[in-house]
């Protein structure tokens, strides 16, 4: 599964100009702010764009209740009734769920129950943030997933290194599906626009996270290390009180979007990505577009989009990463970026459907 050229292909690939009705079933939808929401955006912006009929499910139409511990993410509460007449009313084509929150587990059970055949996705490694947070054991949790995801005719993740992960663990139908980036949106010049901010006076060089700042993404193995220069953090969570209370020489961006957001990654020295965890990690591309080179562990995600590219540093020392990732080229880095392609990433998504009827 390494050369994207061999990854698998959907029966909707082969009427690639005729519309489609395609529903995507998530747990993860607006005004949630993540990389699944942001995925999902894109992708269905650009299948709407080009003639398919798209309905997105999300737990914004039912009564929900805070995920405990993360009150920004809301989970539909017993939604398989109207669930139901929603399915019916849109009558799809295919159908692609992808989360496995309450809306995935009640659009699994209603494919099942007539027959459907539909597609899922792998975003989020629940079994290693259940564990973080409640040390249920990851096998049991991993056990669940591939019941979920197994009932179903196919399962997307990020990577090559992920679906070969996931095939250990015994996934049986993996098609990998990648990622893309803004590349309007974040470039180099990004930095020469807007007012400077705060942090930007700090000592150099300028390590920076952005993202949720939240347990499982490791944020707290970034901010311990010993480095020169300063650590900015951009994003929020329900770890960031904790975290600036413990780092206070830290600063603190707090949430920022648009411009903003693409500023801090270009006015950055390296960006800093300590997450074990993650499946993918957008923010990685968003930084490589801005020219700022990345450090991060030697995991899946960053295996995957770093590598050996020369466009920052892998390490199990994350300090020396950080250190390497100094002396990267910062053109190089956007040229790496501009291989992701998001246009690229809606096809596939739409190429590895599948028919619900077969």
């Amino acid at each position: 599964m390494d050369n994207p050229a061999e990854w698998g292909m959907g029966a909707l690939a082969e009427s690639r100009r005729t519309p489609h009705r395609i529903l995507v079933v998530s747990d993860a939808w607006k005004p949630q702010v993540n990389g699944v929401v942001r995925t999902l955006s894109v992708v269905v912006d650009r299948l709407r764009a080009e003639g398919d009929v798209v309905e997105v499910i999300g737990p914004d139409r039912f009564v929900s209740i805070p995920m405990p511990g993360y009150a920004e993410i809301r989970l539909a509460v017993a939604p398989g009734r109207k669930l139901a007449r929603l399915v019916e009313d849109f009558a799809p084509e295919a159908v692609q769920i992808s989360t496995e929150g309450p809306l995935g587990w009640a659009m699994r059970g209603i494919c099942l129950k007539r027959g459907w055949r539909f597609t899922s996705s792998f975003h989020t490694r629940f079994p290693d943030y259940l564990h973080a947070r409640t040390r249920i054991p990851t096998a049991w949790s991993w056990a669940v997933m591939r019941r979920f995801h197994e009932a179903g005719a196919g399962t997307f993740c990020a990577t090559p290194s992920l679906a070969r992960e996931l095939a250990a663990r015994g996934f049986t139908h993996v098609v990998p599906w990648s990622r893309g980036v803004d590349l309007q949106r974040f470039r180099p010049d990004a930095a020469t626009h807007g007012a400077p901010e705060p942090w930007e006076d700090l000592p150099r060089p300028i390590f920076l996270y952005a993202g949720r700042v939240a347990v499982e993404k490791n944020i707290e193995g970034f901010l311990a290390l010993d480095l020169p220069g300063s650590k900015v953090v951009v994003g929020d969570g329900p770890q960031r009180a904790a975290l600036m209370k413990r780092f206070p020489q830290v600063h603190f961006t707090g949430y920022r979007e648009n411009g903003a957001l693409a500023r801090a990654y270009a006015r950055a020295d390296v960006f800093v990505f300590p997450s074990r965890t993650d499946t993918f990690g957008l923010v990685l591309l968003e930084a490589l577009a801005s020219g700022t080179p990345v450090a991060a562990f030697p995991v899946t995600g960053p295996l995957d989009v770093i590598g050996e590219a020369g466009v920052g540093a892998l390490d199990e020392d994350l300090r020396a990463a950080c250190l390497r990732a100094l002396g990267a080229d910062r053109a190089a880095c956007r040229a790496h970026a501009e291989r992701y392609s998001w246009d690229a990433c809606a096809r596939r998504f739409r190429d590895s459907l599948v028919p619900i009827g077969g």
